[in-house]
């Protein structure tokens, strides 16, 4: 982190680590424009991160925010008061100094527990270290960059108590922000276990990668997380109450993914018994039009 070569190593290791996607979502723009708005300098390193990866996520947990594009949910700011009423009180809520006062906090991204990631900005950009602003709002201070931060948080190596680990056994990933199509497919059970429908399953739908599960303690309830390799689409299968899966895909695929999914449903010994939407709508047919997509 405190020279330009240290810097590029970390961001090319961490791009070894997660591929960035193949689709990119609010990842260039102008930079002479945000830093003068801003009234800094930003850090190279969080510069080549996101035009690397975009507007997204990594594990489906820490947010990457970039500084372009015009949804409301994305963005970079400076942490802002919110008084109390009460100068202790509020010198525990804000411990640092507010912009544009040195060492103030620069937002850069969130985390699915609405915690914020921040750059102290005391001294230069390069130099700026990564605090986790938790949402009971505590504070962690990391002593190393944007891309070091996603990246040992990635091996477990950033441990912290603010924030969830990754799953020791998954490999790290990126997802875009990008617009998708959910539809929730309820099956019939079939002939066979829980684990052989799994098991068909994901033999219908190879390459894919696991994105993690949980069971009950009897194994009567349960779900299994995963992604198609060869296709930006997003699985979960649900063993029971209700036996179903669920699916979000980029809206173009909408043909290919009904195709495969309903091959993969046969496959396993299933029927579908109702097509839903995400919010658990029931549809006439896959192809319905709805406001969630």
């Amino acid at each position: 982190m405190t020279d330009g070569k240290t810097t590029t190593t970390d961001h090319e290791r961490l791009v070894r680590l997660i591929a960035p996607p193949t689709v990119l979502v609010d990842s260039h723009g102008d930079w002479a424009v945000v830093e003068a708005g801003l009234g800094t300098r930003l850090p190279e390193d969080y510069k080549r991160l996101v035009e690397a990866y975009g507007w997204g996520e990594f594990c489906d947990f820490l947010h990457l925010h970039t500084p372009f594009g015009t949804s409301e949910h994305n963005g970079i700011e400076w942490q802002r008061a919110h008084p109390t009423g009460s100068r202790e009180r509020d010198r525990r809520r804000h411990p640092y100094p507010l912009h544009p006062a040195p060492g103030a906090l620069l937002i850069w991204g969130t985390t699915m527990d609405a915690d914020r990631l921040c750059w102290r900005t005391d001294g230069a950009p390069e130099e700026w270290p990564v605090v986790v602003w938790s949402s009971e709002g505590r504070y962690r201070t990391h002593a190393m960059g944007t891309s070091e931060f996603i990246e040992s948080w990635a091996l477990g190596r950033a441990s912290s108590d603010l924030l969830v680990g990754m799953e020791p056994d998954l490999a790290p990933w990126f997802n875009s922000f990008r617009p998708r199509t959910d539809r929730c497919l309820r099956l019939s059970e079939g002939p066979f276990s829980h684990a052989e429908r799994l098991r068909l399953l994901l033999e219908s739908l190879a390459p894919t990668v696991d994105r993690g599960s949980w069971r009950s303690e009897h194994d009567e309830m349960g779900q299994d997380h995963f992604a198609i390799l060869d296709a930006d689409w997003l699985l979960t299968y649900d063993a029971a109450r209700p036996h179903q899966i669920r699916i979000g895909f980029p809206p173009e695929d909408s043909g290919r993914a009904r195709q495969r999914l309903l091959d993969a449903v046969h496959h396993m010994g299933c029927e579908v018994v109702e097509i839903m939407t995400a919010a658990g709508t029931p549809l006439p047919s896959w192809d319905t039009v709805t406001d969630e997509d």
